[in-house]
């Protein structure tokens, strides 16, 4: 059976490229020139996944994606002429899962689509999916970007420390020992309960997050446990 994608952007000739193109890719499509003429599709359709322009008149692109959401949880792409860190936050922020600047090629867009597809389906058969960003007071990390911003200001982060801080975002409410940290970033590698290597990451990390030690906004040491990151 063909996937179903969902096309809603008030630009008739981008909504009617890329539905060329997914079609040409097999992909059945339903496209729509506004938010109020899709609501009766998202509802009395099976949807595999939703691409959505952020601005619209009567109901954008943001106040769609936080209607689908509301009860369903296949992907969604936002489209945007938009640029700004504090966008995409938004649109990530209400549950959207990529997000796609405008101009834009028509196969990166069908690349995206059939990627999210591939996370979707495998999530969807009880695999672990792979979750990409992290969102958490201010602090956005990109794992497929390996991008990070505190408060909008880009973190100049080591390829260590981004993967410490990704691991901690991942287990975001538990402890992860030192540990289980070095062998997640370097393998079979020998540990040593004297080695200070994850100490000294977390370290910078701290004074590049501006981070206090004492009171911790981010990154808690647990005494004899390891580090977290608080829900």
């Amino acid at each position: 059976m063909k996937e179903q994608i969902l096309i809603v952007d008030d630009e008739k000739e981008i909504a009617d490229l890329v539905t060329l193109y997914l079609e040409n890719e097999g992909f059945s499509v339903f496209k729509f020139y506004s938010s109020t003429e899709a609501l009766e599709c998202i509802h009395t359709q099976s949807i595999d996944l939703a691409i959505l322009d952020i601005m619209m008149p009567e109901i954008d692109g943001l106040k769609l994606c936080q209607i689908i959401r509301e009860q369903y949880n296949y992907p969604i792409i936002m489209l945007t002429a938009k640029s700004t860190e504090l966008d995409k936050i938004n649109g990530l922020m209400l549950g959207a899962d990529d997000y796609l600047t405008k101009p834009f090629l028509p196969l990166e867009l069908v690349a995206r689509v059939k990627a999210q597809l591939r996370r979707y389906t495998r999530y969807n058969v009880g695999t672990e999916q792979n979750q990409d960003i992290f969102i958490h007071h201010g602090l956005v990390l990109n794992r497929k970007t390996h991008e990070c911003t505190l408060n909008e200001k880009p973190l100049s982060l080591t390829p260590t420390e981004f993967e410490i801080l990704a691991i901690l975002c991942e287990k975001k409410g538990s402890v992860v020992s030192s540990e289980e940290l070095f062998h997640q970033i370097w393998k079979d590698e020998y540990y040593s309960k004297n080695n200070n290597t994850i100490t000294v990451h977390i370290r910078h990390l701290r004074e590049k997050m501006q981070d206090s030690f004492e009171k911790p906004k981010y990154i808690k040491t647990v005494w004899g446990c390891g580090y977290k990151i608080e829900n």
